[in-house]
């Protein structure tokens, strides 16, 4: 068994838990900011193909106690690199935490990409040349106060980024906590789902990933280990058949996106083609004012400006206010979720909330709040 370690944005460590333990992980337990579990290799492939609320999975190979440079130099020479990263592969270093004397993270890395690279003129008169874009191996060093955590980033790319989404909308959100938001909502894919305010389509198109059970891994066009030495090509081979041998051909209830913005909603159109679900999911350019239930229940999950990102103050509690208009007179029968980064913004909704859960976007904390329409 080998020991991973997810990062997961802050606020979504339990829920990204339940994720790998579906995957099959073991000894999963959440932590700040991400999620030690263990599994095997097939494992480590599997949740970077399937898992859709991390952003990298981390594979550990060494601690040890660690105070000062001297400390950082001596535990990482002590490796045998050879087992992970040969001279022709190229190398990038990426450190984060800190203690007294080592509160640098950038000097942390130079150090050990320095520990690396004489380790290996020693041994084989060559090194690996530094590649900080689109390294063949990824090294990850964290800094606490028991020591440093050396491991190697399986993922590559954050596995937010899907690679289904070149075009964007002006404010999108991550793949990652589109997802979130969605597992969140606890909706079903036999629930109809609809987002009034979709932009370029991110919320939309992970709920129907999500229902037609498409794997997130597919659009990839590589993982981190897909370049290390012992890197499996059969193993990887046979668990993106199974993935695809797994898909669903029909959505059980339908998906809607609209927008008042023709532009975006191209843009969520293109995407959905870059993802296969252009016959499967249906976006329109529709203003916020002319939206009506497209059906007699269903969730409907939206993600409006807050404020600091588009638009003024002014002009948003107006809008929001009308969002709790549309919400009240034509959504009875469904439950909406919002998320919100301004609570001023968000009162103008009018409507009481039956639950608020506390969530990050990116560093802007936020809340999803739900409402009951009855």
């Amino acid at each position: 068994m080998n020991q991973y370690f997810a990062t997961v944005a802050r606020g979504l460590e339990a829920i990204a838990a339940e994720e790998l333990e579906q995957l099959g992980a073991q000894a999963v337990k959440p932590e700040f900011c991400g999620v030690s579990f263990e599994g095997d290799r097939a494992l480590l492939y599997r949740v970077n193909l399937w898992a859709r609320l991390p952003f990298r999975i981390l594979m550990k190979i060494h601690h040890f106690p660690c105070q000062d440079a001297e400390d950082l130099y001596r535990g990482i020479h002590s490796i045998d690199w050879f087992d992970y990263l040969t001279p022709d592969l190229t190398l990038a270093v990426n450190a984060t935490g800190k203690n007294d004397r080592l509160n640098h993270t950038h000097f942390t890395a130079i150090q050990v990409k320095k520990a690396i690279v004489e380790q290996q003129q020693e041994r084989a008169g060559e090194r690996s040349n530094v590649d900080t874009v689109a390294p063949d191996v990824r090294v990850n060093v964290h800094i606490d106060r028991s020591g440093c955590t050396v491991s190697l980033d399986s993922s590559g790319n954050s596995l937010h980024r899907r690679g289904y989404r070149p075009a964007m909308g002006a404010a999108p959100l991550k793949e990652s906590l589109a997802a979130a938001l969605i597992q969140l909502s606890g909706w079903q894919p036999d629930q109809m789902f609809y987002d009034p305010l979709c932009g370029s389509g991110t919320l939309p198109l992970e709920a129907s990933l999500r229902a037609l059970n498409i794997a997130p891994g597919l659009f990839r066009e590589r993982f981190g280990f897909e370049t290390w030495p012992d890197f499996d090509l059969p193993l990887l081979e046979d668990l993106l058949q199974e993935a695809e041998d797994s898909q669903k051909h029909e959505l059980p209830a339908p998906i809607w996106g609209s927008d008042r913005d023709e532009n975006v909603i191209r843009q969520a159109i293109a995407n959905a083609e870059n993802c296969g679900v252009e016959e499967h999911v249906w976006f329109s350019c529709t203003e916020l004012a002319d939206v009506v239930a497209p059906a007699d229940s269903g969730i409907l999950l939206c993600n409006p400006p807050y404020g600091e990102r588009i638009g003024r103050i002014g002009e948003m509690a107006a809008f929001y206010k009308l969002l709790g208009d549309v919400l009240k007179q034509r959504f009875k029968g469904w439950t909406a979720f919002i998320l919100s980064g301004n609570k001023e913004l968000a009162q103008s909704i009018g409507l009481k909330s039956s639950q608020r859960i506390p969530v990050y976007n990116g560093a802007l904390p936020c809340q999803l709040m739900k409402y009951e329409l009855y």
